[in-house]
């Protein structure tokens, strides 16, 4: 068992619909004794929302899969706070557990009752701003992790990991479940279930084949010092010290012309997944894919772009 513990305040709707919650505290084991008391205190009816907010302590153990919408919230906090690296806790299931909620600048609201609230708020003489529809918030408005920046906020989602060192800019995704582990620049999509490693650069526009949508099922791995080039992308593993030329996708079943000190072996791409020192470029005669030892390597992010305190 892998406990967890949390204590914060949840949003509720009058159906009892929990459409957020938020943990103050989080982190591993046993929650320490008491410390409830100014969470309770805290509980109100939000006249605006027409929502509840109420205080909430659990202790869960993330072996497990969530069993609603806190649990999950809480498992998503210690993802974007790294008490817990992606993929050493268990989500299965978590979209059946949150709600789709409209995120507003008056606080979480129920979709349905969206206009209501926006008639109330033009009559206070304010103006209420939506910033999205959707199961998970930004990650901003719960966990500001240390020694990372965010260009556009709302293309990070709440479950994100992100390692200090980390620049996601304004093209960049980050997805829940998934981040970097080192010192990275994001300019791309890193998809649910990725992580990047330390030192690699998922550049413009490219993109890491993610699960959640089906037709893929292996969980990509990006290593150390790697470079995925503008409009690229990637759909098996790469190991350290890899490039994939700009613009070239390389997918699990691509044939890949593999050059090596015996001549050319074609295979599919799959069978080079986690493999390292490899630069996968694109024929510009043939159009054939090919992957080649690196012969230099890579002299990586420019520290100073990277230094975020």
């Amino acid at each position: 068992m892998t406990a967890a513990w949390g204590r914060g305040l949840a949003t509720v709707t009058s159906d009892g619909v929990v459409l957020d919650t938020w943990f103050r505290e989080y982190g591993l084991g046993e929650a320490p004794a008491g410390g409830l008391d100014e969470y309770v205190a805290a509980e109100r009816h939000d006249d605006l929302r027409d929502v509840d907010v109420r205080a909430v302590s659990l202790t869960i153990d993330t072996d497990d899969a969530p069993a609603d919408a806190s649990d999950a919230y809480l498992r998503l906090h210690l993802l974007s706070g790294r008490v817990m690296r992606p993929r050493t806790i268990n989500l299965d299931g978590v979209f059946g557990k949150l709600a789709n909620v409209a995120w507003t600048s008056a606080g979480p609201a129920p979709i349905e009752t969206i206009e209501e609230l926006r008639w109330r708020v033009r009559r206070a003489g304010g103006s209420l701003v939506v910033d999205g529809v959707d199961k998970f918030p930004r990650m901003t408005d719960y966990v500001i992790p240390s020694g990372v920046r965010i260009a556009d906020a709302s293309r990070v989602r709440l479950g994100a990991h992100l390692a200090s060192g980390t620049t996601v800019m304004h093209e960049g995704f980050v997805n829940f479940n998934a981040g970097t582990l080192g010192t990275s620049m994001v300019e791309g999509r890193i998809s649910a279930g990725v992580v990047v490693g330390d030192g690699s650069d998922i550049g413009g526009g490219a993109s890491t084949q993610g699960t959640l949508s089906g037709g893929g099922t292996e969980v990509i791995s990006i290593g150390e010092r790697c470079l995925v080039g503008a409009e690229a992308g990637v759909g098996i593993s790469l190991g350290d010290e890899c490039v994939i030329q700009a613009g070239l996708y390389v997918l699990p079943g691509t044939l890949v012309a593999v050059h090596g000190p015996d001549g050319v072996q074609v295979v599919k791409a799959r069978q080079l997944s986690g493999a390292s020192g490899l630069l996968y470029r694109q024929n510009s005669q043939t159009g054939a894919v090919e992957a080649l030892a690196r012969s230099a390597r890579w002299t990586g992010l420019n520290a100073a772009l990277h230094a975020n305190d």
